[in-house]
């Protein structure tokens, strides 16, 4: 069983940092790429970024996040790290780990962790 395991997230003020990271354990053969989405209440889940096993990020193209959040990831370690720096209000979110992995035992492809809250607020 692959499993996806967020942590990081915590209640900030505007203008301040977090780092998340997420680790990916289980009967894994290869992680192909790592990613990031969120979702705030009512809304739907956001792609936020991601990097693949090469280390090529991904970033979508609005300006709300582009230039202040950056993805890494440490292959050695299977654990992709998201660094938000100056957060803002909207920023608030559960951030949800996200996997494309090639299992052992099982025919699945794309892994979600179980989400840590991030809160930024004054």
């Amino acid at each position: 069983q692959v499993q996806l395991v967020e942590s990081g997230g915590d209640l900030v003020q505007p203008g301040g940092s977090l780092r998340l990271s997420c680790t990916a354990s289980g009967s894994i053969f290869a992680i192909y790429a790592m990613g990031w989405y969120r979702q705030a209440p009512g809304k739907p889940r956001e792609f936020v970024a991601a990097i693949t096993s090469t280390n090529w990020p991904n970033y979508p193209p609005s300006p709300s996040l582009k230039g202040r959040f950056t993805i890494s990831r440490d292959n050695s370690k299977n654990t992709t790290y998201l660094q938000m720096n100056n957060l803002k209000p909207e920023d608030t979110a559960v951030y949800y780990c996200n996997a494309q992995i090639n299992s052992y035992d099982s025919d699945a492809y794309d892994y979600w962790g179980q989400g840590t809250q991030v809160t930024v607020s004054s």
